[in-house]
Parts: C-alpha cells; structure tokens; sequence
C-alpha cells in the first residue's frame, strides 16, 4: 500500500475500547503509546486485535505544541 501520508509508524496493537459509534485503538510503537479513534465499523472491518501489527498513518494539517505551566 502506498500512501502519501509520510508519518507511518508500526507498531504493536496494546489494546481496543469499543463503543458503538467509535473505538479507541492504543498502538505501542517502541514504547510510546499512539491513540487513535476511529469507527467501530472500521475497526470490524480491519479485524483488529490485540497483539496485531498496524500502522498508525498520520496526516495532519496542523500540529498543536502546549508547555506546562
């Protein structure tokens, strides 16, 4: 699969919250935790589960930087 996105980042799925509209995949990529939420539909349709490799594909037109106070 090629995709334009240039931030691809594979790791190991840790865990799945389903919920009915949406659900939460947390993937452990060399220790850091990628949280993603997406539709339980999609997530149905890649058949996750734990343990799996994925791909978190990020594309994001602004990135949000915050210091602590």
């Amino acid at each position: 699969m090629k995709l334009s996105a240039r931030n691809q980042l594979e790791g190991t799925v840790k865990s799945i919250n389903k919920g009915p509209v949406s659900t939460e995949v947390v993937i452990d990529v060399n220790g850091t935790e990628i949280v993603s939420s997406i539709t339980t539909g999609s997530a149905e349709a890649l058949d996750l589960k734990v343990g799996d490799t994925a791909i978190a594909v990020i594309k994001a037109s602004s990135v949000m930087v915050g210091v602590p106070h």
